[in-house]
């Protein structure tokens, strides 16, 4: 049972073992407060057999206490195995997408947008909190509390049991075929929502380039209707809800009219005594409070369907594994015969072979749309090859751990990534233990001092949200220190200088030949003057190998690379002209 509401709900192992303390919690609750109908009845039966006596009148105060101080009891029960469980329950959860996402391979993010998986982290873990605390408890709290009443009520009389019960499955059927419906309306509310997030996320980050082509008038009129939209989709949502839940609260309020109507007549038959008939109206009227709520639960649980499949998309999403041992024989990076896909049918990829030695530098150069990028990132695991085979070291990669693998890698990207943290700080997730004089020691080889310097509080300076107080270079210097301090024997070098100035990429260079010594590197650039001096040029067209050799050969062999550089020649002497 605990596997099945684990897969059914998005939970933990913990999370669903304080789910069924929470529903036990809910049944004892809701048990309690049939306590005062029965004392009640008891002092009703007393009042019409004549005057109570003193310690009758103490054992009904004594009752009334007991009742009070067991509803307090199991009022206390209930909320703390439920509101305080979920609370652990929703960062639980959310912790584990996070960790989760960590072991997915990157083909999964290239399927998803950064507002629907921040989504499904953060608005769908709360709407789990709010079902683990309010509804399923209380659903399955007031059905089993039912049942046990509905039996005790088909002892005493099962004639006023049915008058007074049959309104139940009936009402809860309205609500429950009302799931396919409430499942088209969620899906699409929750498409209108990921739509306008991504127009949001969009406008925020392409505020410039709308400000410096003068469209953020137009834009913002198209992001208004997408805001508009979820307005739509949130009243249609509510309102296929409503006409369900309404329509079966209206029937399940019939049953205290049949119920009075059936013991009326019974009564003047005189085949029920007018003590239990009471006793009936008591129960039944008590009764319809918790499964009216239960109905408004049940259509919210049906509800939570949609965001429980977007967390169970994550958590059952195929993660990459491997071995924890490495067993190097030298570290060449090969790909033997490697096919790969992005997208089924849309290979990317065919028949790609070529070593990438130890101790040299080999350069990934081609059209762009050949697959440079693509082969440096299947080199790394990041995404796992449909063909062929990748060994580094003769150890094939597809069998190790990616963490394992990546603590052979040193990734230098021509779009930096960094974070709201000091330059030390930034410097150090090369390697998290690295002490301060390492750290130093690396950004030196990086040629960070030359900025570091002129800034307010040096190395300890906060940078900003993605380094945004630096310029390209000076960001650029901080990822090749990262390089620098994890001193692996991989390096992996993807357009690292391509958008710099002349000085900027002068510095880097220089940086970045300290960083390649001894090591095996692979490097993609456009500039052919970039990997001029590389010593095996390996050229991508159209996802195969072209050709591959040293920059003399290929220049002799006058094919793609030779062509390139021709271009890149003459395209130096262009310059700008008047009229």
């Amino acid at each position: 049972m605990i596997e099945k509401l684990q897969k059914k709900f998005a939970l933990s192992r913990q999370g669903a073992v304080d789910l069924v303390k929470g529903c036990a919690a809910c049944v004892l609750q809701n048990l309690s407060f049939m306590f005062p109908v029965g004392i009640l009845y008891r002092l009703v039966g007393d009042l019409m057999e004549g005057p109570i006596s003193g310690s009758r009148t103490a054992f009904y105060i004594a009752g009334c206490v007991c009742c009070v101080a067991l509803i307090l009891l199991a009022t206390w029960f209930q909320y703390n195995a439920t509101y305080f469980a979920t609370y652990v329950e929703s960062g639980v959860r959310r912790i584990s997408l996070a960790e989760k996402l960590r072991k997915i391979p990157l083909s999964f993010f290239g399927k998803k947008d950064l507002a629907d998986l921040t989504s499904t982290i953060m608005a769908d873990c709360t709407f789990l909190e709010q079902a683990f605390s309010h509804f399923i408890p209380e659903l399955i709290g007031a059905m089993i509390s039912t049942v046990l009443v509905a039996v005790g009520l088909f002892a005493v009389d099962w004639r006023m049991a049915l008058a007074a019960l049959w309104v139940m499955p009936v009402a809860f059927a309205i609500v429950g075929f009302s799931a396919r419906i409430q499942g088209k309306l969620n899906g699409r509310q929750m498409d209108a929502k990921m739509t306008c997030a991504d127009g949001i996320q969009e406008c925020i980050e392409t505020s410039r380039d709308l400000k410096a082509n003068n469209a953020e008038e137009e834009y913002l009129k198209g992001l208004d209707k997408k805001i508009k939209a979820v307005e739509k989709r949130a009243i249609i949502s509510e309102l296929g809800t409503a006409v369900f839940v309404v329509s079966a609260t209206l029937i399940l309020k019939l049953g205290i009219a049949t119920a009075a109507l059936a013991g009326s007549v019974l009564l003047v038959k005189g085949s029920l005594d007018i003590l239990t008939f009471f006793m009936f109206l008591l129960v039944v009227s008590r009764l319809y409070d918790p499964l009216q709520g239960a109905l408004q639960n049940l259509a919210a649980v049906i509800s939570t369907r949609t965001n429980i499949s977007r967390m169970n998309e994550i958590l059952d999403h195929e993660v990459q594994s491997g071995g924890n041992t490495l067993n190097l024989k030298g570290c060449d990076v090969v790909f033997d015969h490697v096919g790969f896909a992005y997208n089924t049918g849309e290979e990317v990829l065919k028949d790609v072979s070529f070593t990438a030695s130890q101790n040299e530098v080999t350069a990934l150069v081609g059209p762009s749309g050949g697959g440079k990028t693509t082969v440096s990132r299947l080199a790394a695991r990041f995404w796992d090859i449909d063909k062929g085979k990748i060994t580094i070291g003769g150890m094939d990669i597809s069998k190790v751990e990616p963490e394992t693998l990546l603590s052979l890698y040193a990734i230098v990207f021509q779009d930096v990534t960094l974070f709201d943290n000091t330059i030390m700080e930034n410097i150090r997730i090369g390697r998290k233990d690295a002490s301060d004089e390492e750290v130093l020691a690396a950004a030196r080889l990086a040629n960070c001092e030359e900025f570091a310097g002129k800034l307010p509080d040096g190395w300890n300076t906060k940078i900003g949200e993605n380094g945004c107080t630096l310029s390209g270079g000076e960001r650029q210097r901080i990822s090749i220190a990262r390089a620098f301090l994890k001193n692996a024997p991989v390096i992996l070098l993807d357009e690292a200088t391509a958008s710099l100035d002349v000085e900027n990429e002068t510095l880097i260079q220089t940086a970045l030949s300290r960083l390649i010594k001894d090591k095996t590197v692979l490097v993609i650039a456009h500039r052919m003057r970039t990997v001029a001096g590389a010593d095996k040029i390996v050229v991508l067209a159209d996802g195969k190998v072209a050709e591959q050799g040293t920059p003399e050969q290929l220049m002799k062999k006058g094919g793609v690379y030779r062509h390139m550089v021709e271009l890149q020649t003459r395209s130096q002497e262009w310059t700008l002209q008047g009229t």
